[in-house]
């Protein structure tokens, strides 16, 4: 019977990187997302057909506790229960810390960081008591240094890792592990959208934004892919990576080793 995984923020980007691995690996999965309803079944059709996997649907509001346990309850309820949790849902929103809006703070930390929480907490109880799992956290190069005019971001991807290794020290004996997969700059949606706005934040171009800030920490000077991450995360459901808990693993062409 095929193991099920739930990747939150699931219907483009890295979510829907890693969660097209995992529908290539033999993983039952369920997507998340906001999509449209038309666009979100040919998507979910799409992998279910490619890799013959049972693939599934919910647009859950994850800013909220409630509706995290409804996500988590229509897994369980479609697919079994959850042997693979990925927390990836995140959004983002560039200013200086003066002008940054109270209502983005709250709503950045809750989708990026206090869903993760939820979830995590739903899902741990099952995890041990099947004495196996594996909580994956897309938490970002942010998670490890700083950059500015990204203060809620920042604040949540640290806080995401703290959480990471907590919860592995928690469940290190039960079978079950939890990483922090920490990328540098991919070109998402979300990263897509972040050049504009970073470039008027700083004050200079949109190509300037791509060259002198996106990718000069990344010593590669390229975009991560999704498909790079899509294959770690995979790793980390082996049993090649059951000693692998607690880590913040990079992937971020050098950006960190500086």
């Amino acid at each position: 019977m095929a193991k099920t995984a739930l990747v939150t923020g699931s219907t483009s980007g890295i979510g829907l990187g890693i969660a097209e691995a995992l529908c290539a690996a033999g993983y039952d999965v369920m997507l998340h997302g906001s999509r449209p309803a038309r666009d979100a079944e040919e998507l979910r059709s799409r992998l279910s057909n490619a890799h013959g996997t049972r693939v599934a649907y919910h647009a859950a509001d994850v800013s909220r506790a409630g509706t995290v346990a409804g996500l988590i309850a229509a897994t369980e309820s479609e697919l079994g229960p959850i042997d693979v949790l990925v927390n990836n849902a995140g959004i983002q929103h560039v200013a200086p810390i003066e002008d940054f809006p109270d209502d983005k703070w709250n709503a950045i930390l809750a989708v990026n960081l206090t869903s993760a929480f939820h979830a995590i907490k739903l899902v741990v109880p099952g995890m041990k008591q099947r004495k196996w799992g594996r909580i994956i956290n897309v938490a970002s190069a942010h998670a490890l240094v700083a950059s500015p005019f990204k203060a809620a971001y920042v604040t949540a991807k640290h806080g995401l890792l703290g959480l990471t290794k907590t919860v592995a020290l928690e469940v290190a004996e039960h079978g079950v592990t939890c990483n922090a997969i920490c990328p540098g700059y991919v070109l998402t949606p979300l990263v897509q959208k972040q050049i504009p706005d970073t470039a008027r934040s700083r004050g200079i171009s949109e190509d300037a934004v791509v060259r002198d800030v996106m990718l000069a920490p990344q010593a590669t000077k390229q975009f991560v892919t999704v498909e790079q991450l899509g294959g770690l995360a995979v790793f980390l459901t082996t049993n090649a990576a059951s000693q692998i808990t607690g880590a913040a693993l990079p992937v971020d062409g050098g950006w960190t080793a500086h």
